[in-house]
């Protein structure tokens, strides 16, 4: 099958969520607390499903499970990673994810390394990116002692930015934030802090202390990334981050650009712009809020328009 598989997600409605999934993207959103689209994902609590071709209709997961030649021929049992796209209206909690070896000990699944693109930002907007302890003893006080300004690390953001968030880091998404996220396989999130906030039944959100301090890096250390950047007449094109979970670049296309499988399979998502994807000699039309993944059996491609894409593979 030599065709991309166009995927539709799944929406996800959160307390801290907005209504910029419609704005930015036209998606018809099931709420105005809509915080999440998961728009490639094979997660038990949020499977995509193919739109087009022979296999439409069928979940991401179904197909992962029983066409293992569609993602060159894999021993994994799960499919690797999630691509999701994030509104925080309003401050998601802080929070840490586990490693592999927490994750499947503890939860039975995945742990959670993600890295983010900023889509878009309002003015003066933040995220949380780290702590200033020095040891576990100094994490923990802090959190005792509700002593978050001196704790946590804030910064500032603005569109286009990157960051690479490895399991163990503590991190928030700010309001007035939007982002790409691409992220290993996971649902599984230690809540450290949510501003003391109440759901719609009155009661705080659960938070997970314990864990979060079995898990949390200490003291933190900002990961090191190298941008590579290669240019051609209608491509300009950037690696972010490659590492054992997964390879993420951004592609700027301005007319007709060429693509030669480098992976087992590539997932696909537009930020903006429109054209078409050709493959084997199909046109597919495709815009700004497409989501696809090129399968194994997709040796070359082209996308020929103007496009901003935010491109993944699973890990080298």
């Amino acid at each position: 099958m030599t065709e991309p598989l166009f995927l539709k997600g799944v929406f996800k409605e959160k307390l801290w969520g907005g209504n910029k999934l419609k704005e930015h993207f036209n998606y018809s959103i099931p709420s105005d607390r809509t915080g999440e689209l998961w728009a490639i994902s094979a997660h038990k609590n949020g499977a995509s499903t193919v739109m087009n071709g022979e296999h439409k209709g069928k979940t991401l997961t179904e197909l992962f499970a029983s066409h293992k030649e569609l993602f060159g021929h894999t021993t994994e049992e799960v499919f690797p990673l999630l691509t999701k796209i994030i509104d925080a209206q309003s401050d998601l909690s802080v929070q840490v994810h586990p490693d592999d070896a927490y994750g499947m000990e503890h939860e039975g699944e995945l742990g959670k390394t993600e890295c983010w693109y900023v889509i878009d930002a309002e003015e003066g907007a933040e995220i949380v990116y780290g702590h200033q302890a020095e040891s576990l003893e100094e994490l923990k006080r802090a959190i005792d002692e509700g002593d978050w300004d001196n704790l946590l690390t804030r910064v500032k953001v603005k569109a286009g930015d990157f960051f690479y968030v490895p399991s163990g880091t503590i991190h928030a998404i700010g309001g007035g934030v939007m982002i790409l996220e691409t992220q290993q396989s996971s649902d599984t999130t230690y809540r450290v802090y949510d501003y003391d906030r109440v759901q719609d039944d009155g009661e705080k959100r659960e938070l997970h202390i314990e864990d979060s301090l079995a898990v949390t890096t200490v003291p933190h250390v900002d990961p090191s990334l190298t941008y590579k950047q290669t240019q051609t007449d209608a491509l300009e094109r950037t690696e972010l981050v490659s590492n054992s979970f997964f390879s993420v670049e951004e592609w700027k296309v301005d007319g007709k650009a060429s693509f030669t499988k480098e992976a087992p399979y590539t997932l696909v998502s537009i930020l903006d712009g429109n054209g078409t994807l050709d493959v084997n000699g199909q046109a597919y039309p495709c815009e700004k809020g497409d989501h696809f993944i090129l399968p194994s059996p997709v040796a070359e491609w082209s996308l020929d328009g103007f496009f901003h894409i935010i491109a993944s593979t699973p890990g080298n």
